[in-house]
């Protein structure tokens, strides 16, 4: 969950890089809060619309995380250590 001390919340909001995965988890929820209340104010209300948008932009920032930057690494650790698959 977000929730970390009101210090770091202070730092985050002036614009520091999260340096933990609770700060990380806090910035991406702050992130998310501002859009669902923008787009509530312009609709008048929460609709299932905004959080499927919402949603959806975070699956896609996690698969575009995984293809750019998790998928090179595990192939660089392939080479060094061997495969553990026998199939593929």
């Amino acid at each position: 969950m977000p929730y970390i001390d009101q210090s770091a919340r202070a730092r985050l909001g002036a614009g520091d890089a999260p340096a933990s995965p609770g700060e990380l988890n806090y910035a991406i929820t702050m992130l998310v809060d501002a859009y669902l209340k923008r787009s509530t104010e312009t609709a008048g209300r929460l609709r299932y619309a905004h959080l499927n948008e919402a949603i959806g932009v975070l699956e896609c920032a996690k698969l575009e995380l995984y293809r750019r930057v998790a998928a090179p690494y595990e192939d660089e650790k392939i080479t060094e250590s061997g495969d553990v698959y026998s199939v593929g």
